[in-house]
């Protein structure tokens, strides 16, 4: 008995002292070194609630039995790693540690610490008085247990801390086939973006996104023809300022901000705007055009699924399930760590973009739901004017790619029709 009562006390301390030191990491990335252009009042979700509970764990830690220790000690451990390794250990890679990376970086051995002791306090509490064939039903249905909370808690919500803390960091080489000025502007937030800016010469301009590296392709196939584009880093990525979002929840600020910019340019007539999004860009796109009247004319190629919502629109097979519930666990921790509730629903946003044009191109064997299952009902909502193209042999996001003429014929006379009347 005296021994179990040393190996507990032991066990506690070492578990709140890791628990501490993650707790150190949220408090420092959210409140004391937030993203710049962002303050501590823009992550009170993302800060208080993990706060919350790894101090509440800590607090409530010896009076839990020894399973349900064990159960926290691995979830907020794995947690802790992935915190660190996610976030400070990309960034130190990248361009060296700096600001909250050192607590990140210190969070990877406290979620390592956290991680065995939730494995030794299994094994030193482990059951040996009852029959093998029980033991080992017992143990069956923990592993299910463990295997339940994995998948549907620690993968999704391991998932949504790393795209919501991590981006590209480096700005790519600009090849857009003509000089380009360096471009900033402010959104209704109060962030600075930048990017690049290829000036007009028919009056006409596309915004090109998202970020400065993966539309530079259909950027220049618009500026043989004319247009001028605009290319900048989304916010958190690059040299622009605030939290990243790989699912780009809030970014229509980002393109609502970028549209302003083109109207006040002397080479831009104010309604001949257009935009063209990849993936995320492409649904960033389509909610831009259906709550504003910034763009006249959009084309979004790849979009998909963002959240839930989205994907509660595909077949409900039983095969299914188990993703509908991984993506409600990714769609909660995206809205818990990026302080925003989820984006209204792509399809009911398709319905609200006319009278603007938009035209959807997806791939037959894309990713996140845009092949068949998604685009034809964002499609099928909205309203004329409006086009669709399937590429079966393309990649995501591949089109210009795997059709380079029929891309640029059909995407240019798109724009040509709806901003310049042609």
């Amino acid at each position: 008995m005296a021994q179990l009562i040393r190996a507990t006390g032991l066990e506690t301390t070492l578990a709140v002292a890791a628990l501490a030191v993650i707790a150190v990491h949220v408090l420092d990335d959210n409140f004391l070194q937030p993203q710049p252009g962002t303050s501590a009042r823009d992550h009170l979700v993302s800060g208080l609630v993990p706060t919350a509970v790894l101090l509440g764990t800590a607090a409530a830690y010896p009076q839990l039995r020894a399973g349900v220790r064990a159960t926290f000690a691995l979830t907020l451990g794995i947690l802790g790693i992935v915190i660190g390794v996610g976030e400070a250990g990309y960034y130190s890679l990248e361009v060296g540690p700096s600001g909250d990376d050192y607590t990140g970086l210190l969070a990877i051995p406290a979620g390592a610490l956290l991680v065995g002791v939730g494995a030794a306090t299994l094994w030193r509490t482990r059951r040996r008085d009852e029959s093998l064939r029980r033991r080992y039903l017992r143990r069956l249905l923990l592993l299910l247990g463990a295997a339940v909370i994995f998948l549907f808690f620690v993968f999704p919500l391991s998932l949504s801390y790393v795209f919501t803390h991590v981006a590209r960091i480096k700005v790519p080489a600009a090849n857009l086939g003509a000089p380009h000025e360096p471009v900033a502007f402010t959104t209704s937030d109060g962030l600075t973006l930048r990017g690049w800016y290829v000036p007009s010469r028919n009056g006409a301009a596309v915004v090109a996104f998202p970020g400065r590296a993966g539309p530079q392709k259909p950027a220049r196939m618009l500026v043989r023809h004319g247009y001028g584009v605009l290319l900048f880093d989304r916010r958190g990525e690059g040299e622009s300022d605030g939290d990243p979002n790989a699912f780009g929840w809030a970014m229509d600020r980002d393109l609502k901000a970028a549209a302003t910019f083109l109207r006040h340019r002397p080479d831009v007539k104010p309604n001949r705007i257009g935009g063209i999004g990849l993936s995320v860009g492409g649904e960033m796109l389509i909610q831009t055009a259906a709550e504003s009247t910034a763009f006249k004319a959009v084309v979004s190629e790849g979009a998909g699924a963002r959240s839930l919502r989205e994907n509660l629109e595909k077949p409900r097979r039983l095969s299914e399930l188990s993703a509908l519930g991984v993506s409600l666990g990714l769609t909660a921790g995206v809205a818990l760590f990026s302080n925003h509730l989820p984006p209204p629903n792509l399809k009911q946003l398709s319905a609200r973009i006319a009278p603007r044009s938009v035209f959807f191109i997806y791939a037959l064997h894309g990713t996140g739901g845009e092949e068949k299952q998604l685009n034809p009902k964002y499609y099928a909502a909205a309203g004329a004017p409006k086009q669709i193209w399937e590429i079966p042999e393309a990649a995501h996001t591949g089109g210009i790619d795997a059709r380079p003429q029929e891309y640029e014929r059909r995407v240019v006379g798109f724009f040509d029709d709806a901003l310049l009347g042609t």
